[in-house]
């Protein structure tokens, strides 16, 4: 159990937060198809995460870890090996979703477990198209759940033209990671843009791509050269809690330092300015073909608006956070095409509506792929439950600490993603 009283006063000074997990992820596979050493520094060393690490150890890496530095050397594209147990993805369908596409080429069998919550996740958008591509994949039913095993495949994975259905950067960059060993190119359409992390790394690794308005297309590749260093940038995700519980606080001004402010995850921000909060992003570079800034948020009145189409994919995992702005701001907030939020860690729509209606009383209600919420409401104390969902957890523990308070019945969720997140805000 975890109690969160409310803040009587508003955020001041600089935060530090962890490095983005979905850079980390992708810095950790990649630095693994190497054959030199690579430097991670700020590698976020939650729980999602450190299942990566553990599923590129046992398909041969070599991974030292000192603090938020990961020391990775592999042993070549081709150099992978068979695992000699099953692989544990934990909760992270990140991890299980790109290390599917860069298993299905391999000559070896590997077998994926998970979580729980991971083995409800449907994984058949992902067998889909490594199956075109003549991967042999079997799940244990007719949604592909797990647990998983790939064969080798019969003959060598061929190079597809495949239009995405639904928006996902986890299956483009398992689709991605598979055409690096196919005979052939791979064409990847995007009718809606996803997170582009796992191209831009392997662009920073030598891989061949090429970009043309909605069509991303891979090559096949010998080798892969590594850098000697990578940066991961602040994750917005983990930001997002920030500069919302910021904005709606009276008297805060906080700058958040080192965010990763990649186009196709600033959603959150694009959203809240058009909210009227005041956001602004300091000191902008680039490392590692990724960009970061230090974002400097005050406490702004906010007003409701209506979202969703085309920008849904840029602020897919901020919607918690979202909505705990939209609770205070005036009027009635609409974000609509958020059906993807049900098959997340927990169905989040579901689960805002049950939970935040603790906090603030007939202020939430869904559609099958829409959230409606009636701002200015009255907040009181409650009891909630966080759904072992990382991203509810922290979103409802801003919502309390900005409303009257509120106890969570398992705060360790948070371990996915920011470990000491509650350290933070205490």
């Amino acid at each position: 159990m975890k109690k969160i009283l409310p803040l009587n006063h508003g955020l001041r000074g600089t935060i530090k937060i962890p490095g983005d997990k979905s850079i980390s992820h992708r810095s950790v596979i990649l630095s693994s198809l190497g054959t030199t050493p690579v430097e991670i520094e700020n590698f976020l060393a939650g729980a999602d995460c450190l299942s990566t690490v553990a599923c590129m150890k046992a398909l041969g890496a070599t991974i030292e870890r000192d603090d938020e530095k990961l020391l990775v050397t592999g042993n070549g594209l081709h150099g992978l090996r068979e695992p000699e147990n099953v692989l544990d993805a934990g909760n992270s369908g990140t991890t299980l979703r790109l290390l599917m596409g860069l298993c299905a080429p391999q000559k070896f069998l590997t077998t994926f477990t998970g979580d729980d919550s991971l083995r409800k996740r449907p994984m058949a958008r992902v067998i889909k198209p490594l199956t075109q591509m003549n991967a042999r994949i079997f799940g244990r039913n007719e949604n592909k759940n797990l647990p998983i095993t790939i064969l080798p495949p019969e003959k060598n994975l061929r190079g597809i033209f495949y239009k995405m259905p639904v928006a996902s950067a986890q299956v483009k960059s398992a689709i991605l990671l598979a055409g690096l060993f196919a005979e052939t190119p791979t064409t990847v359409i995007e009718n809606v843009p996803s997170r582009n992390h796992t191209e831009k790394m392997l662009a920073e690794f030598g891989a061949r791509l090429e970009n043309r308005a909605n069509a991303l297309r891979i090559f096949p590749a010998e080798n892969l050269t590594a850098p000697e260093k990578i940066f991961v940038p602040g994750d917005i995700s983990s930001a997002a809690y920030w500069i919302v519980l910021a904005t709606i606080l009276k008297d805060s001004d906080v700058t958040i330092e080192n965010v990763g402010i990649n186009k196709t995850r600033t959603g959150l921000i694009d959203v809240l300015q058009q909210m009227g909060a005041s956001i602004e992003l300091l000191n902008e570079r680039t490392s590692g073909g990724e960009k970061f800034a230090d974002v400097h948020v005050v406490s702004s009145g906010l007003y409701g608006v209506e979202f969703g189409g085309k920008i849904i994919p840029r602020l897919i995992d901020e919607i918690p956070a979202l909505a705990v702005a939209a609770a205070f701001a005036l009027g009635t907030t609409i974000i609509r095409d958020v059906g993807e939020l049900r098959v997340k860690e927990s169905d989040r729509l579901a689960a805002i509506v049950e939970e935040f209606n603790k906090i603030s009383p007939d202020t939430f209600t869904a559609t099958e792929d829409s959230l409606i919420i009636n701002g200015g409401q009255e907040k009181i104390f409650a009891e909630c439950k966080t759904r072992a969902d990382h991203r509810m957890a922290m979103s409802l523990a801003i919502f309390g600490a900005a409303a009257q308070g509120v106890t969570l019945d398992d705060e360790t969720c948070v371990d996915i993603s920011y470990p000491n997140f509650f350290e933070e805000l205490s």
